[in-house]
């Protein structure tokens, strides 16, 4: 296992949407905190995920314990643009009373309109500002999980920095955001692209990576979600009479043979398309970690199943459970 020094204290989870990236961050959070950890577990989409996820109500933009963990703990942040933009004026202008009246006049909400990029500077600014949060005994926290957008967006999101660096030149804002584009680059933070084996998520996860290199990110794992068990590789041998003769000697009705053979062979073309996916993944080289398919509905016993397979991400942690 890696020394603390070494691992990761950011990790991006990235998709194609509805394949689970908000269940492989919390599963991934709660791996990193049965370390006894202290993790921080972000959205920045507004579509409040965690809550669903750990069974609570809705999220306000304050630091919210969501789970215990063998001697670790979970804390969400649904973070939100404007409540964001009032910390920046506060905290590099001292305007959080001018920032009040800007919100009654909907100037921020115009702002971040006409400049989608400036919204996704707040974000980012506002993880890194929980990354580099420290107290007398040291980091905050242990590790931070941000459920990103999806992969068709995951560049334009942490490049957005790098823009607005540009455009300012100089002063607090310009900085801030050198300084997000310095952790987002840096050895502290690694990307993880969650997929199915299917062909769209599959093409989308392969671009994504290739994008996010070629702009310099540090790339982690691709985690299969919902990975089916090969229980069949090709159709059933044999013909329907066969295959009745089995289902009697079995003591069962023979009557369901056809029917039986038709879902086995549509198993095993699912299974097909599957492996044919798996091995166009390979193009990414990344270490690949298959989640299994669970039974619905999620929740947080659930989670915790998961939580035990994604120990590889968090970098070996076993024995995961609820405190």
């Amino acid at each position: 296992m890696p020394s603390d020094a070494a691992r990761p204290r950011l990790h991006v989870v990235t998709g194609k949407g509805g394949t689970g990236k908000t269940t492989v961050a919390g599963a991934l959070a709660l791996a990193l905190a049965a370390d006894k950890k202290r993790v921080l577990l972000v959205e920045v989409e507004g579509r409040q995920g965690f809550a669903q996820l750990f069974d609570r109500a809705h999220l306000p933009y304050a630091e919210t314990r969501l789970a215990s963990v063998r001697g670790g703990e979970v804390i969400g942040l649904a973070v939100d643009a404007e409540a964001a933009m009032l910390e920046y004026l506060d905290m590099f202008y001292s305007m959080k009373r001018a920032g009040g009246v800007l919100r009654r006049m909907g100037a921020i909400d115009f702002v971040t309109t006409i400049a989608p990029g400036l919204r996704d500077v707040l974000l980012t600014g506002k993880v890194k500002e929980a990354v580099s949060r420290s107290t007398a005994s040291g980091p905050a926290f242990d590790a931070v999980v941000l459920d990103a957008p999806p992969t068709g967006r995951i560049t334009q999101f942490l490049q957005a920095t790098n823009e607005v660096a540009d455009l300012t030149k100089f002063g607090p804002i310009h900085k801030q955001s050198v300084g997000v584009t310095s952790l987002l680059h840096s050895d502290l933070t690694v990307v993880h692209i969650v997929t199915l084996l299917e062909e769209m998520p599959v093409q989308e996860s392969i671009d994504a990576a290739h994008d996010l290199r070629a702009a310099g990110y540090r790339l982690g794992h691709v985690i299969v979600n919902r990975a089916r068990p090969e229980l069949a590789t090709a159709g059933l041998k044999g013909s329907t009479k066969t295959l009745a003769g089995g289902l009697r000697e079995a003591g069962l009705d023979p009557a369901l043979a056809p029917a039986l053979r038709r879902q086995f062979n549509e198993y095993a073309e699912r299974q097909r398309v599957q492996a044919d996916a798996a091995v166009e993944l390979t193009e990414i080289d990344l270490p690949v970690l298959r989640l299994p398919e669970l039974a619905p509905p999620m929740d947080l016993g659930t989670l915790f199943e998961l939580a035990e397979e994604m120990a590889p991400v968090a970098g070996g942690s076993v024995g995961i459970g609820p405190a």
